[in-house]
């Protein structure tokens, strides 16, 4: 598939944080990630990479997954994953070794009720 084709992948835009190494480093940095796709995604932070660097990436409900970098502008960068995921594990709620440290949220129809219908606009 040529790299023109490969931009008319569906890619959902979201925003988690993931895990990334650089292949033969140690250290780990946080990255944001603004868009994913089965085939790979864009990330976003501070550090230094090139493209044709290989990392592994650790995404939420999925573990460590390998990867290139396809392009980088500034601060943001595009990898292409060397084996497809499915993008709406990592979209799921964020797994949870039985439960703990779970906090479920109340719906916005609670809030309202406990607000007397009083939403406040933004």
């Amino acid at each position: 598939m040529s790299e023109s084709d490969q931009r008319h992948i569906t890619r959902d835009s979201l925003f988690v944080l993931a895990a990334l190494r650089l292949a033969g480093h140690d250290q780990t940095y946080r990255v944001k990630v603004r868009n994913l796709s089965a085939g790979g995604l864009m990330a976003e932070g501070d550090l230094r990479v090139a493209r044709g660097n290989q990392l592994s990436l650790e995404l939420r409900n999925v573990g460590w997954v390998d990867g290139t970098v396809a392009w980088v502008q500034d601060t943001r960068f595009g990898i292409a994953f060397d084996e497809e995921i499915d993008p709406l594990v990592v979209r799921g709620n964020a797994a949870t070794p039985h439960g703990e440290g779970f906090v479920p949220l109340r719906p916005i129809a609670a809030v309202a009720q406990a607000n007397h219908g009083a939403l406040r606009k933004v």
